[in-house]
């Protein structure tokens, strides 16, 4: 099979005449695409390998800009708990 014929997992390869395969490939890739939406930790852990690949680009571009954000978000998250230690002792 080259690249050019290669399906996703998700869809159902054209040419198939027998009832019971075709059947069984709809059901194939009707499953495929079920898990691969339902899979939820599987799809954070592919979103935060990007949104990591993307930091590092950004801060090997914009070191100081990288900077500034880490502050800003360590800042954001000691007032965020503050606030909240606070608002418990009280």
């Amino acid at each position: 099979m080259t690249n050019s014929e290669m399906v996703p997992r998700t869809a159902v390869p054209a040419g198939i005449v027998d009832p019971v395969a075709s059947a069984r490939a709809e059901l194939k890739a009707a499953l495929a695409a079920i898990e691969i939406k339902g899979n939820v930790p599987r799809r954070v852990e592919k979103a935060s390998v990007r949104a990591a690949a993307k930091a590092r680009v950004f801060a090997d571009r914009n070191p100081l800009g990288a900077m500034v954000i880490a502050v800003g978000a360590a800042a954001a998250v000691g007032g965020a708990v503050w606030a909240i230690a606070r608002a418990i002792s009280r």
